[in-house]
C-alpha cells in the first residue's frame, strides 16, 4: 500500500514538472538515475508557471497535501512570493462521505441507539465538508424544552490511516531535502513536516477544538467586537463536535455587506482589534482565520460584530514573547532599528553573539525604503515577513509561536484590506499598543497586580508573624552552624600546617640518615637520625586534619 502510494505521488510530482524546481545539480546520483529510469513520467503541464503546477499537483494528491500547501503559504519566509500567492488559492473542499455514515459515527461516539434520542431533527446532508470533517445541520431540544439549531461537525472515517501514512512518506521526503539541497539547512524542510504534523493532529481532536471554543467564548463574553458560537459540551467528543449553529454574511462576500450597508471602515478596524485584544490581552488567538472561517452578524450594520468558526489551530504567547513583540511593534512605528536589534537579541530569538550594528544595519536596509511609502499603502505583515527573514541570516531559529502570528496577522491585514482598501493598520494599532505598554510598565500595572494578588496576601497575612519568628530563628540557628564550620575549618587548616612541617622534617632527617650511612662508617650517627625520621613522620602522621570531621 505504501508503496503504490508512492508511486503515485511520485508519479503526480513528475507529471506536473517539480522535477523542475530543484536544479539537477542539487540531486543525489541515485535520484537523477532514478529520474532517467522513469522516462515515461513526463511533464504534462510545461506551459504553466511553477507556483500553479504545484497547486495543482497537490490538489491532486488528496486532502492530506492540500492542507500542507496552505500552511506552506504562510510561511512566506521560505518561498518565492509567486509560490506563495498560488499556494494560497488551494481550497479545501473534497467530495462528502455518505451522510448515513456520519450518523453512525455520530450514534458510536454518544453511545446512542439512533441519533433521535439526542436530536430532535438531524439533516444526513452535509452542509459543507473539507479535507478533516464533514457538518451536518439538526435541531437539539435543551433542558428547558427550547428547540436551538446546532450544527454537528464529524471527522472522517478512517481519516487518520491516511494521515500517518502520507505524514510518513512527507517526512522521509523532508530527509532527503534535508540531506541533498544546498538550502536544506535553512529550510529546515523536517521542522516544517513536523509542524504540520503537530497542527494536522490536533486538527484531528474536536474535544480540543471544542475547549479553544469555550476559551475564545469566555474571552470575548458580551463583546461588540466577535461572537462565538455555543459548544454543547455533553453531546461532544473526540471525532464529533456539536455546536450552535450561526446565520451570518461570509466575510469574503463584500457586494452582501456593502447591501446591507455594513460600516466597511469600522468593520476592518474592528477585525485589527480583534486580532490585537486576543493577542496582547488574552494571550490566545484564533490561528486560523482565513475567510471560510470568519463571518459577519447582519443584525447590527453600523455596530458590526464578527462572528468566528473552526477553532482547531489556535496560538498562545508567554508574557516575555508578548512584551518583546509589541515594544518590537512600537520600535517599528518610530522607526527605531537599534531597539529593535536588541530586543530581538534580549528575547533569545537571535544568538547572544549577534553582531548589534551589523543586525541594525540589516534591519534599517529591509525597513526604511517601505517607509517612504504613504502608511495606507504599506502591509504590516510582509514587513513582519522581510523582519524574520532578515533575523533567519542572523541564524534566527524558527519560533512555532511567531510563525502562527506572522500567519494570523497576514490573514488580518488582508481581509481589512478587502473590507476597505484604505485602512492603514499601523494607525489603526498604534494606540492600542501604546495603551497596552502603558499598562504594562505604569501605575497601572502596579495597581492591577495588588488587585490580582490582594485575595492570597489576606489569606496568607496572619501567618507572617510566624512565618518571620521561624525566619529569624532558622537565620540565628544557621549563623551558629556558620561559626561551628568556620571554627572547625580553621582548625582543620592549622593542624595541615602542623602536619606538613613535621613531614618536611621527617623527609628531610632521612636524606640526612641516608647520608651519614654512606659516608660514615660508625652505623649510630645514622641509627640517631633514622629515629628521629620515625617520630617526625609519626608526629605528621598524628597532627594530619582529622577527616571525619569534614
Amino acid at each position: 500500500m505504501r508503496i503504490q502510494r508512492l508511486y503515485q505521488i511520485t508519479k503526480t510530482f513528475l507529471n506536473y514538472g517539480l522535477d523542475d524546481l530543484v536544479p539537477a545539480r542539487w540531486l543525489p546520483w541515485s535520484v537523477r538515475i532514478g529520474r532517467h529510469l522513469l522516462f515515461w513520467l513526463g511533464n504534462k503541464h510545461k506551459e504553466k508557471p511553477p507556483g500553479a503546477r504545484l497547486r495543482l499537483a497537490l490538489e491532486s494528491l488528496g486532502p492530506v497535501w492540500v492542507k500542507f500547501g496552505q500552511m506552506l503559504s504562510t510561511r512566506r519566509d521560505l518561498l518565492p512570493p509567486d509560490v506563495a500567492l498560488e499556494l494560497a488559492m488551494l481550497q479545501d473542499k473534497v467530495k462528502p462521505f455518505p451522510g448515513d455514515q456520519a450518523q453512525k459515527i455520530i450514534e458510536q461516539a454518544l453511545g446512542l441507539l439512533t441519533i433521535k434520542e439526542a436530536f430532535a431533527d438531524f439533516d444526513q446532508t452535509p452542509l459543507a465538508s473539507a479535507s478533516i470533517a464533514q457538518v451536518h445541520t439538526g435541531v437539539l431540544t435543551d433542558v428547558k424544552g427550547i428547540e436551538r439549531e446546532i450544527i454537528v461537525k464529524v471527522i472522517r472515517p478512517d481519516i487518520r490511516k491516511t494521515i500517518d501514512a502520507d505524514l510518513s512518506l512527507m517526512e522521509t521526503l523532508a530527509q532527503v531535502l534535508a540531506r541533498h539541497l544546498p538550502d536544506g539547512r535553512r529550510l529546515k524542510p523536517r521542522e516544517v513536516v513536523k509542524e504540520y504534523r503537530k497542527t494536522l493532529l490536533d486538527e484531528l481532536n474536536l474535544a480540543r477544538e471544542a475547549a479553544n471554543a469555550i476559551q475564545l467564548r469566555r474571552n470575548f463574553e458580551g463583546s461588540k467586537l466577535l461572537y462565538i458560537p455555543v459548544v454543547y459540551s455533553d453531546y461532544s467528543r473526540e471525532n464529533v463536535m456539536v455546536m450552535e449553529r450561526i446565520h451570518g454574511i461570509p466575510i469574503s462576500d463584500v457586494d452582501t455587506l456593502r447591501a446591507n450597508g455594513v460600516d466597511m471602515k469600522l468593520l476592518a478596524e474592528r477585525g485589527v482589534e480583534v486580532f490585537f485584544t486576543q493577542v496582547f490581552r488574552d494571550s490566545f488567538f484564533h490561528a486560523d482565520m482565513h475567510p471560510g472561517n470568519i463571518f459577519v452578524s447582519p443584525d447590527n450594520p453600523d455596530d458590526p460584530q464578527y462572528i468566528g468558526i473552526d477553532f482547531g489551530i489556535v496560538g498562545t504567547l508567554n508574557r516575555d514573547d508578548k512584551r518583546y513583540l509589541a515594544e518590537n511593534f512600537l520600535a517599528f512605528f518610530n522607526r527605531d532599528y537599534r531597539k529593535v536589534a536588541e530586543l530581538h537579541v534580549d528575547s533569545g530569538w537571535v544568538p547572544a553573539h549577534t553582531n548589534i550594528e551589523d543586525f541594525e544595519s540589516a534591519i534599517r536596509t529591509v525597513c526604511e525604503p517601505i517607509f517612504q511609502k504613504p502608511l495606507a499603502d504599506i502591509s504590516f505583515g510582509h514587513v513582519l515577513v522581510n523582519l524574520f527573514n532578515t533575523a533567519r541570516r542572523f541564524e534566527m531559529e524558527v519560533q512555532p509561536q511567531l510563525v502562527l502570528l506572522q500567519k494570523t496577522l497576514l490573514y488580518v491585514e488582508g481581509l481589512g484590506r478587502q473590507l476597505y482598501p484604505q485602512l492603514d493598520l499601523w494607525k489603526t494599532a498604534k494606540p492600542y499598543l501604546e495603551s497596552w505598554m502603558h499598562e504594562q510598565i505604569g501605575w497601572r500595572k502596579v495597581l492591577s497586580s495588588v488587585k490580582e494578588h490582594a485575595p492570597y496576601w489576606a489569606e496568607k497575612l496572619p501567618e507572617v508573624p510566624t512565618l518571620l519568628y521561624d525566619t529569624l530563628h532558622h537565620q540565628r540557628s544557621f549563623q551558629q552552624q556558620q561559626v561551628s564550620l568556620i571554627k572547625q575549618l580553621t582548625e582543620q587548616q592549622e593542624r595541615a600546617a602542623t602536619s606538613r612541617w613535621w613531614t618536611l622534617l621527617a623527609g628531610a632527617m632521612l636524606v640526612s640518615a641516608t647520608l651519614l650511612f654512606v659516608h660514615l662508617k660508625p652505623w649510630w650517627p645514622a641509627a640517631i637520625a633514622l629515629g628521629l625520621t620515625a617520630g617526625f613522620a609519626w608526629q605528621g602522621f598524628r597532627s594530619r586534619p582529622d577527616s571525619s570531621k569534614k
